[in-house]
């Protein structure tokens, strides 16, 4: 089964040389999982600052630079496991270095037929 995991971090850096150490740590930890056969996405993404969140209401549509909401953690980026069940997942994404400073949460990626 699938498990998307979403990394959530504080809006305060780390300083450069935990950010280099938390950097090499998570390649070298997404080349584990890749070995293992459970990385099967992995994406990081830019600062929320340059979000810019779409919303179309009465199909009317408006955008508004920034993210979806005022919060003090933002997403950081996301990969999806590939795990046996919940309990794996959760193991897996808990040995993630970025577990030491964010929130991971992990979902079960919902299994929907795709268009033909």
């Amino acid at each position: 089964m699938k498990y998307a995991c979403f990394i959530y971090g504080d809006d305060e850096p780390l300083p450069e040389s935990e950010q280099t150490k938390l950097r090499d740590d998570s390649i070298a930890y997404h080349q584990e999982l890749k070995r293992k056969g459970h990385l099967v996405a992995l994406e990081a993404l830019d600062d929320a600052d340059t979000a810019t969140t779409v919303r179309r209401r009465n199909g009317k549509l408006s955008m508004t630079d920034g993210p979806f909401a005022e919060v003090k953690e933002h997403l950081g980026g996301f990969f999806i496991l590939e795990a046996r069940d919940l309990n794996e997942a959760l193991r897996l994404a808990g040995d993630h270095p970025a577990a030491c400073w964010d929130a991971i949460e992990v979902r079960p990626v919902l299994d929907i037929p795709k268009p033909a």
